[in-house]
């Protein structure tokens, strides 16, 4: 097995080299590939939309009733028990809640059985266009 090596410089200082023992090395060519393998039975155990993208994970689904809510707190359980069985976790800090629509009951989820529940915003930066929860563009400026 072949070990990589990795160092960090900061203002002309460099760190001591260290073993990196996990990741796919920037620019391979089976690293995309192999990612997407890895990832790609999280479709079928969430039990709601799904969107990815690189890294970007969203679930949604449409909710009309409490039995709907359920159902979307059940996929999070289900997405944070698969992030747990393949050991690629999820930073709750930077997992968020839009709720839309305006009769919309705006209930909590939780991810991670944390017992912190998932921060609600009325809008968020995705893939660099800002979205907000009455998907109005006035305020859909890209921020930097």
């Amino acid at each position: 097995m072949v070990v990589r090596k990795k160092t960090v410089v900061i203002n002309g200082q460099f760190s001591s080299w260290r073993d990196v023992l996990s990741g796919v090395p920037q620019g391979s060519v089976l690293g995309p590939l192999l990612f997407v393998i890895y990832i790609n039975d999280i479709d079928e155990l969430i039990g709601c939309n799904i969107l990815k993208f690189a890294d970007d994970t969203k679930i949604f689904r449409e909710i009309k009733s409490p039995q709907d809510i359920a159902r979307l707190q059940e996929g999070l359980v289900n997405l944070a028990a698969w992030s747990s069985d393949w050991q690629m976790l999820f930073n709750v800090d930077k997992c968020k809640v839009m709720h839309m629509g305006y009769n919309n009951t705006c209930p909590e989820y939780f991810l991670n059985g944390s017992g912190r529940k998932l921060e609600s915003v009325s809008e968020e930066k995705d893939l660099g266009v800002i979205v907000s929860d009455d998907l109005k563009w006035e305020n859909s400026a890209v921020k930097q």
